[in-house]
């Protein structure tokens, strides 16, 4: 299995100067939306990265991921309220080879919680004000000097409208419902605002993810016109509010968006872009369309990242590097998320190629 060659000192303050695109970094940041906890484990049994961590221990959560975070050579640590929105899910067996004993889940995409007024009353929607931020605060304290955090802004703003209707019915609600659509939408918005209120004053806070899938293959998932007013209009706010804070705003969304990628730059004002596929768009391309107006982050194709072998992972990171480094405004890390059908060893590849790279 690949190993890491160097080790990586963590640097909050060149990360941020880097997705800020204040110029060429000295070395290349890391940057994932998450890892899935099974390469988390393996990764913690491989290279023993919890040693002198007790189980036992009411912070052992906290204190493994900075383990984690500052082994594979990040700058940051993510943090979120623990905010519970009930959905439905399919379950499918788990072929990965990490696989999960449970098996994977899928959302119902035909009916889900929401689909009449009745269903809407009853929905035992979350108030985050009420949400403990004892690992805010715990991470406050404690996480080292050279770190920061990523804050969870929980702006799902198309994919809980997905979710929680169903794709299949949000598509005809928004023709014969759209007034429950609006009524699910503000109470999106509203959990989003007492998120992001609940987030302020933590001073290790310095970017938080808007993480929302808004497209598939060859266009978003519902007309740019409704993304514009159910989405957009939600994540302008939310960015709105993280930026008087001092805070990046970072986007996650999956899908074609080429149609609305002028709203998220120019009227929501992102800071950065993740996800990328290569079916859709590489992350070079992006660069040179507009990777001198947002930062940049990821790119590694996750179907690539599991089907290549090592010579040619390390062949695209630096090709990618080559591409997207000058400037700044761009972190390295798969096109999506490091799933647990990734093999760890091709992770591992793309991540050392990194720290090779001058």
């Amino acid at each position: 299995m690949t190993e890491l060659t160097a080790a990586v000192a963590p640097d909050a303050e060149a990360f941020l100067a880097n997705l800020r695109r204040d110029g060429t970094p000295k070395r290349v940041h890391n940057m994932e939306l998450f890892l899935d906890g099974e390469i988390k484990q393996a990764l913690c049994e491989r290279f023993d990265i919890t040693a002198g961590l007790r189980a036992d221990d009411a912070r052992y959560n906290e204190k493994r991921e900075i383990a984690i975070q500052r082994f594979l050579g990040y700058d940051y640590v993510h943090v979120g309220l623990p905010i519970a929105m009930p959905t439905k899910h399919v379950m499918a067996s788990d072929t990965a080879a990490l696989a999960r004993a449970d098996g994977r889940a899928f959302m119902e995409e035909h009916h889900g919680p929401i689909t009449t007024w009745e269903e809407f009353e009853a929905y035992p929607w979350p108030d985050p004000a009420k949400a403990s931020t004892e690992t805010f605060e715990w991470y406050e304290r404690n996480l080292p000097d050279d770190m920061c955090l990523v804050g969870n802004a929980n702006a799902h703003y198309c994919e809980w409208l997905c979710w929680l209707m169903g794709y299949e019915s949000l598509c005809y609600a928004l023709h014969d419902q759209r007034d429950l659509v609006e009524a699910i939408h503000e109470k999106i918005h509203g959990v989003v605002l007492a998120t992001m209120r609940r987030m302020h004053g933590f001073t290790r806070i310095k970017a938080v993810w808007g993480s929302d899938d808004m497209g598939f293959k060859t266009q978003t998932l519902i007309s740019p016109d409704d993304t514009r007013r159910f989405v957009l209009a939600g994540h302008k706010i939310a960015a709105e509010m993280a930026h008087a804070e001092g805070w990046l705003y970072l986007v996650h969304a999956c899908g074609n968006l080429r149609e609305i990628m002028t709203d998220l730059i120019d009227d929501v004002k992102i800071d950065a872009k993740h996800s990328f596929e290569d079916t859709i768009e590489s992350v070079i391309d992006a660069k040179g369309a507009y990777g001198d107006r947002c930062a940049l982050i990821g790119g590694i194709d996750v179907d690539f990242l599991c089907r290549a072998d090592e010579t040619a992972i390390r062949r695209r990171v630096r090709k990618t590097l080559d591409a997207c480094m000058p400037g700044g405004g761009y972190c390295l890390g798969s096109g999506n998320s490091v799933a647990n059908y990734v093999p760890v060893s091709n992770y591992l590849a793309m991540i050392d190629e990194g720290r090779r790279y001058v």
